[in-house]
């Protein structure tokens, strides 16, 4: 067996702790690098030449120049992300983009080329990179500085990229530890009260009222390992900076080094400009080596300042609980109550028919079509896609194929597999459509193509004009919205026609009983037996499975930190599965003794309103975690999550009703009727 050495991501799954992990490390395995994700090695510029001219084997082939690259900015007070160069930094004459994926294009990470230059091994100070003037009587440059301060306020955070390594910003927090944010805010701002607010607080100097303060000196510490004894080559494993306002004053003049023993004068920029402002952007560069730290476990001290894996395990736990209790009354049904049902009902005295009573009473409209059967199969089909996409999407990252190191994988293999399995949707929605005994088939074909996916992409048309109106780097381009247009009627149409054609091709789903011409009168029910109270009921148990990981998850959406614990949502996911079928079937059943029998529908929205419970914790996060601003950013958060929602819609509606399909053909299928 191959074990996938994770190139480049450490301990990025640490989900992995979970038993795919243990049977992993269990086995013998060879070191196989994932594509892309291979390490690099650095030398001196001397050593360079050296290993070229006399052809050393592959591994201590090295490279003197190290680059930088640089990321989309972004912020958690603002969801409209901007490119590098929309702000008025240093930038090459020739930016050179790499190849970008397109769960990056999708996602909006728009990677490119920096001024910023290092030589391995050389230690350097105090280097010009460039030099910016602000002249306010000339509005192109006011404008530029404006927007500037305009992203300092907002706390726009650079992402700044070395050897395929987020370069960090590690600073002290509560409780005596640090937290090492993998970007670095454009500045601060001290307000009209003398308030500092946000990085402000990391140097007492930075205090005048009503004042911008850039960080435009960096200091850069570049950690690396060396593979010889002599550090001819090596490999980085870690880059860490020092951002700095410095006010240089005199060209020949320069800070050399920031320690609290040195004085500096701050670049403060005042709220109202009325002279020419001059902004020079310097670096120093220290290079330290690490003989500890090795090349494969780099993402360590990144991850590890992440919240913490106890409450991963304290969401497994709450999740296992509620599965035993699920679990415990789901088997006292069926071992006690249901058993009992089946073996009184079976009882058949030869001289007076029983009376028919409970869950057998309605045999003869148990099956009976339900209403809108168009409609359910169309959504059951679409949910069967989700469902299949989300499991070997999470499969592929316990693997470590999508680790933070492999930049927009996740997206791409989320898109690839939702297009690719279409197949699994047309032949769900046309075996149910036909069992309902529907005739229209081009009808329920149309519309499991277009119907979900036409949603979903007509919700982000929309928010992509309003990104492409403030010319943020998350507006797709055209071109590649296209390109999706291409893979949704060129790849998913056609797989769903194949779907659709096998399973119409097959004979419907025969029922266990005969379905009477004439419906049964159902009596009136109590209030917990109405199909609204029931609904909201089924969704609670669900929700309460997987609540806390939605707070990891929507932190690394909306407060960009990385999400790496795939493992447990992983195991979180297959807990959902296990409370949907068991919550769905014990409503079911109950409903089923009260003699309702219209559980088609009833099914699917029991557990699909755990979306609805989603969507009522993504706005009590909106309201107290985040503090974003704008109706742009309101109007972009609430419209990603109606995408998020309902595709959570469609996977717990689909697992409850193939679970209470389940569920009621197996009991009635060993109950005698006449």
């Amino acid at each position: 067996m191959v074990c996938f050495r994770r190139g480049g991501s450490g301990s990025v799954l640490r989900g992995m702790e979970t038993a795919v992990v243990f049977v992993l490390l269990l086995v013998k395995c060879s070191a196989l690098y994932l594509p892309g994700l291979a390490p690099v090695s650095f030398c001196s510029k001397e050593n360079e030449d050296k290993y070229k001219v006399s052809g050393k084997p592959l591994e201590i082939m090295c490279k003197s120049s190290i680059a930088m690259y640089v990321n989309r900015l972004d912020s958690t007070e603002s969801v409209i992300p901007f490119e590098y160069d929309k702000f008025d930094f240093c930038q090459l004459s020739q930016e050179v983009r790499p190849v970008e994926n397109l769960g990056q294009v999708v996602f909006g990470e728009r990677i490119s080329s920096s001024p910023y230059e290092f030589t391995f091994n050389k230690n350097q100070t105090c280097v010009k990179v460039c030099e910016k003037i602000y002249d306010p009587t000339k509005k192109e440059e006011l404008e530029k500085l404006n927007f500037l301060k305009k992203g300092i306020m907002l706390n726009y955070q650079q992402h700044w990229i070395i050897d395929n390594m987020p370069v960090t910003w590690c600073y002290p927090v509560e409780g005596g530890q640090h937290y090492c944010a993998p970007g670095f805010p454009i500045g601060c701002y001290v307000d009209k009260k003398g308030v500092r607010k946000d990085a402000c607080v990391i140097d007492s100097s930075y205090g005048l009222p009503d004042t911008y303060y850039l960080f435009n000196h960096i200091n850069f510490t570049i950690t690396f390992h060396p593979l010889q004894e002599n550090n001819d080559v090596a490999r980085i494993v870690s880059v860490k900076i020092e951002p700095h306002s410095i006010d240089h004053k005199d060209t020949d003049q320069c800070l050399t080094g920031l320690s609290e023993n040195v004085a500096y004068t701050p670049l403060a920029i005042p709220d109202k400009v009325e002279k020419p402002i001059k902004i020079r952007y310097t670096f120093n560069v220290n290079f330290v080596p690490n003989f500890e730290m090795r090349w494969a476990s780099r993402w360590d001290y990144i991850l590890e300042s992440m919240p913490h894996t106890n409450i991963q395990w304290f969401s497994i736990m709450n999740s296992l609980v509620i599965v035993l209790f699920l679990s415990g009354m789901v088997a006292m049904i069926m071992l006690r109550t249901l058993h009992k049902d089946i073996t009184r009902y079976n009882q058949m005295d030869t001289e007076e028919a029983q009376e028919e009573f409970g869950w057998k009473l309605v045999h003869g409209d148990v099956f009976r079509p339900p209403r809108k059967g168009m409609l359910l199969s169309v959504l059951l089909g679409s949910g069967s896609q989700m469902f299949f996409m989300t499991f070997i999407t999470l499969v592929f990252a316990c693997l470590g194929f999508l680790s933070p190191a492999n930049r927009g994988s996740l997206m791409t293999c989320a898109l690839v597999l939702y297009v690719c399995l279409g197949t699994p949707a047309g032949f769900v929605s046309a075996r149910m459509y036909k069992t309902f005994g529907g005739e229209k088939w081009k009808s329920n074909l149309i519309l499991t193509c277009v119907l979900i996916p036409g949603l979903i992409f007509t919700i982000v048309f929309i928010l992509n004009l309003l990104l492409w109106a403030k010319q943020s780097s998350a507006a797709i381009p055209f071109t590649t919205l296209v390109a999706l247009l291409a893979m949704w009627f060129g790849v998913s149409v056609p797989l769903v026609f194949v779907g659709s054609y096998f399973g119409f091709k097959k004979r419907p789903i025969e029922f266990p009983v005969r379905t009477n011409q004439i419906p049964r009168q159902i009596p009136e029910q109590s209030f917990y037996t109405r199909p609204f109270p029931g609904i909201i009921m089924g969704g609670v148990l669900p929700f309460g499975c997987i609540f806390i990981q939605l707070f990891f998850i929507l932190n690394s959406i909306w407060s960009h930190q990385f999400y790496y614990m795939f493992g447990f949502l992983f195991f979180v996911a297959i807990i959902l599965v296990i409370t949907c079928s068991e919550a769905t079937v014990l409503l079911c059943y109950f409903h089923l003794c009260a003699e309702d029998y219209h559980w088609w529908w009833r099914s699917f929205l029991t557990s699909g309103f755990t979306a609805v419970y989603l969507f009522i914790y993504c706005v009590h996060y909106f309201v107290s975690k985040l503090t974003i601003h704008g109706t742009a950013s309101t109007v972009l958060y609430f419209g990603y999550t109606s995408i998020i929602v309902i595709m959570f819609f469609l996977f717990t509606g689909s697992v409850g009703f193939f679970a209470c399909f389940w569920f009621v053909t197996k009991i009635y299928s060993v109950v005698k009727v006449d």
